[in-house]
């Protein structure tokens, strides 16, 4: 069972118990957050908007780190350009803790088994 999500403008492909390093949440550590599911593959695929609804996938973040730092040189010969900068990106370091279904709930539920 796997599920692709979709957070920091990427799209991860992620399994329960998995740690991941996504760009940095907005929440403090030790929070639970909900990824956005594009995808969800367990015995039969989801992949309709109706059905990602009741799709819940949930992560902890376990830290806030910041990537390696990465130089950015820009150099034109026989001008005597140069030009050194750098980056480093901050990251999140999150554990996926629970991909599955969400239970439907009162008369949606009952529509549905009566549908099947």
């Amino acid at each position: 069972m796997y599920a692709i999500v979709k957070t920091g403008g990427k799209q991860y492909r992620v399994e329960q118990g998995q740690y991941l390093l996504v760009e940095r949440l907005p929440e403090p550590e030790g929070a639970t957050v909900s990824l956005e599911p594009l995808l969800y593959r367990s015995d039969d695929t989801v992949f309709d908007a109706k059905a990602l609804a009741r799709v819940e996938v949930s992560a902890k973040i376990l830290s806030h780190e910041r990537g390696p730092k990465l130089r950015v040189f820009k150099f034109k010969p026989k001008r005597g350009y140069k030009r050194r900068t750098g980056h480093r990106q901050d990251l999140t370091r999150i554990e996926v803790t629970k991909i599955g279904l969400r239970a439907a709930r009162g008369a949606a539920a009952k529509e549905e088994s009566d549908g099947s």
